[in-house]
């Protein structure tokens, strides 16, 4: 039972309210009560409080009452996740958004990720696009992001998987940024992917214009952002490197 926690049943009355908004005669003798019990818990992001905070997932059974006491049951209803904070109820997809410091962690990965990819297409890698790319890491949540440290990690993927530097996106490729990208668009504003994208655009014009491997990951990149054809084609033409 949650700390605080009213005692167990609800009722609600069966009879309307009376003029003066006070229950009639009839519905303080008979009504429904549920009777909830806890089956799980954990930590959600609250759509009623506005952040992270403290769940019971609830089932709960109806019973008929007489007088304030159950008398017959009327079947079961939920289950719910109640806030531990706010008290509401609200159905079990609420657990399908992430919690704040989840979807920051699921940002921060997917920045790198496409940054990483965008690296590994260019093939030169030059002191330009690493500074860009480490700038645009760091400010995704990678504070101690390093143009060196990223200069390794994109030569020990090529190295890992055999990937030649500079050709089209592959299927692994591919499934990485897939990986990183798809269960975070979602939860994404329209203007929040189109930023995902731009960053990378932005680490592939950083030492000259798009070459046909930046393009490719690029499209990739939109395709797992749930961004269409034609507004990824029209963000690449306007992308700008940083001043």
């Amino acid at each position: 039972m949650l700390p605080g926690r009213e005692p167990i049943g609800r009722a609600t009355g069966l009879a309307r309210l009376g003029p003066t908004g006070r229950a009639t005669g009839l519905s303080r003798v008979m009504g429904t009560r549920v009777a909830w019990t806890g089956v799980g818990d954990g930590e959600f992001f609250c759509p009623g409080c506005g952040g992270d905070r403290n769940y019971q997932r609830l089932t709960g059974r109806r019973r008929f009452t007489f007088l304030g006491v159950p008398v017959l049951p009327r079947g079961e209803t939920g289950p719910v996740v109640e806030c531990a904070a706010c008290r509401h109820h609200y159905a079990l997809d609420v657990l399908d958004h992430p919690t704040t410091v989840r979807f920051s962690a699921m940002l921060r990965d997917a920045v790198h990720t496409v940054a990483l990819a965008v690296l590994a297409a260019s093939g030169t890698r030059t002191r330009t696009s690493l500074s860009v790319a480490a700038s645009a890491v760091r400010s995704a949540g990678f504070d101690d992001c390093t143009e060196d440290q990223l200069n390794a990690l994109v030569e020990a993927l090529a190295a890992d998987t055999g990937r030649v530097l500079g050709e089209p996106c592959g299927a692994g490729l591919a499934i990485e940024l897939h990986e990183a990208l798809d269960p975070l668009a979602p939860h994404l504003a329209p203007t929040g992917r189109e930023a995902i994208l731009l960053q990378g655009a932005r680490i592939a014009l950083a030492d000259g214009p798009y070459t046909p491997a930046e393009r490719d990951v690029l499209s990739t990149v939109g395709a797992a952002l749930m961004i269409c054809a034609d507004d990824v084609t029209r963000l690449l033409a306007t992308a700008r490197t940083p001043s």
